[in-house]
């Protein structure tokens, strides 16, 4: 999405209000498959603080995940606030000494890219059906939350098989 800078980029203290819908792509992000079937809502305000533009925005909505422990499907809602300062690229300034400013060129800024990346740095790592998910058996992939799986639950590892009978010691 596309928005104009123009109207505050030479006034100091002038700020643009965003109220809009942004629907992200599908986004695959450190091995998390994130898909949206709605638009992300997106509510904030550029303002022009003299030296740079301070982009504050809050972004709510939900996506498709998969559950950590039992790959069920499901759908994780999301609501945070995020701060980013733009810049207007004017061929004198030192992108080093700016590494937390997002550089622009012309009178314009797509906030997409700025949205689906404070929306990825946002989220948690793991995503659960529930906190009592039991997840999947090792063996035989059964989701536990659903059935029971017959699986032989005193197959060891032979290389721990030792530490077993020091427990039967113990007794």
């Amino acid at each position: 999405m596309l928005v104009d800078l123009s109207g505050i980029l030479k006034s100091n203290g002038a700020k643009i209000d965003i109220n809009t819908s942004i629907l992200l792509p599908d986004t695959d992000f450190l091995g998390e498959m994130f898909s949206f079937n709605k638009p992300v809502c997106v509510k904030g305000s550029i303002f022009n603080d003299g030296e740079t533009l301070e982009f504050n925005a809050n972004i709510k909505g939900s996506t498709n995940v998969v559950c950590s422990r039992c790959l069920a499907p499901l759908e994780y809602e999301f609501d945070f606030d995020f701060t980013e300062y733009l810049k207007q690229q004017d061929g004198m300034t030192d992108v080093d000494d700016e590494s937390d400013i997002i550089l622009f060129s012309g009178n314009s800024i797509d906030i997409s890219d700025i949205i689906l990346n404070n929306f990825l740095t946002g989220m948690p790592g793991k995503y659960l059906c529930s906190e009592s998910c039991k997840g999947v058996c090792p063996d035989c992939g059964a989701n536990l939350n659903v059935e029971q799986c017959s699986c032989n639950k005193d197959n060891i590892d032979p290389r721990f098989a030792v530490l077993k009978e020091l427990l039967k010691n113990d007794d």
